[in-house]
């Protein structure tokens, strides 16, 4: 004898019932209703899950050119452990990172060779005038760190950076929920509907960016993205001249869960915005696979800036090609207790005056 199927509710899981008088499934718990063959195949998707395919061709980089590698120095950070490349022209007295010395280990052998890279569009000076009205704009910062805060060190680095591209073929199915309230004399009502929003399509993601470097944080990297990549060019040594290159120490292959990630979350995420009219929205089973997915190594221009104050230093990232930026600050606690308190103050005021309207 076969063994009987059991078909769980898209809303509450529970138990579907066939129920004759509609010709339908109905869940005994939440009452809801919904198509025999729309529950087949929500189950088969749920219980029997396609595996998601995600594989890469991560032979990104290339080969240094007779010579070229020997034109490059090594600095070695022996506070953090930062390796930083740079041309021999240029010299490295501290960490662009720590603030620390560094010292030169030798000349660059052994790595890749940058596919690509986006010289800098904007200089020392513009990253300080950012960082002067950075702090200004933000109004829970001391005055007198406004004042009286000293800029350290100014660096432009190349932060090692592997691309990603691929083709996403999706299967989402989503579960969505309308809401109905009324009232009568007696009772307030609400009817809840849910349904299964099914989703399928191809999204073609390119230079989806993972940072190379575990000294560069990844959330700064994130934060001041994007980059626009129509100003790459093909790496020649002479970009880095004046400047410094942080050296990869994170494989193209060890960055390719995080290179997922982000291609999954945006997936999920377009596909979500096309479910329209609902009141909530959530993701109940999703496949996606990847075809054409290569990989390139290329180097991105950051201004790192190290300020001090009351003991302290803070670190500061400005996108070298378009001039984002963030950063930590201290906060002054007197001035955030006391912005709380006006905006209690003008909520109690508000409560008040609703109060006093509906007791006249």
């Amino acid at each position: 004898m076969s063994e009987l199927l059991e078909y769980k509710c898209p809303a509450c899981s529970g138990k579907l019932e066939f129920n004759s008088g509609t010709q339908s499934m109905k869940c005994p718990f939440c009452e809801s209703e919904f198509d025999i063959e729309a529950v087949q195949e929500f189950n088969q998707a749920v219980e029997t899950p396609d595996e998601n395919n995600m594989n890469w061709d991560t032979s990104a980089g290339g080969e240094w050119a007779s010579g070229e590698a020997e034109n490059m120095s090594v600095y070695h950070c022996q506070s953090c452990g930062a390796q930083i490349v740079t041309d021999n022209t240029t010299a490295a007295s501290s960490c662009p990172y720590c603030d620390s010395p560094i010292v030169m280990t030798g000349s660059l052998s052994g790595d890749l060779k940058p596919d690509y890279v986006i010289p800098f569009k904007l200089d020392k000076e513009a990253a300080k005038s950012a960082l002067d009205k950075y702090i200004k704009s933000k109004k829970l910062v001391p005055a007198v760190f406004k004042q009286k805060n000293h800029i350290d060190e100014i660096k432009g680095v190349y932060v090692p950076m592997w691309l990603f591209d691929a083709k996403a073929d999706a299967r989402i199915i989503f579960k969505a929920k309308k809401e109905h309230s009324w009232s009568d004399d007696d009772y307030n009502y609400v009817e809840t509907s849910y349904y299964s929003a099914v989703r399928a399509g191809t999204l073609g993601f390119e230079n989806v960016p993972v940072d190379g470097s575990t000294k560069m944080d990844p959330e700064i990297m994130e934060s001041i993205e994007p980059y626009d990549f129509k100003d790459a060019v093909d790496f020649k040594t002479a970009y880095l001249s004046g400047y410094l290159a942080d050296r990869y120490d994170v494989s193209a292959e060890d960055s390719v869960s995080r290179a997922n990630e982000r291609i999954e979350n945006s997936t999920k995420a377009i596909f979500e915005d096309t479910v329209k009219g609902y009141d909530s929205v959530s993701t109940e089973y999703a496949n996606i696979s990847l075809d054409d997915g290569k990989g390139k190594y290329a180097l991105y221009p950051v201004w790192i800036l190290n300020t001090s104050w009351d003991g302290n230093k803070y670190t500061f990232a400005m996108n070298g090609q378009t001039g984002k930026f963030v950063g930590n600050l201290p906060i002054d606690t007197g001035a955030a207790i006391r912005l709380f308190s006006a905006i209690t103050a003008i909520g109690t005021a508000v409560i008040f005056g609703i109060s006093y309207l509906m007791s006249r």
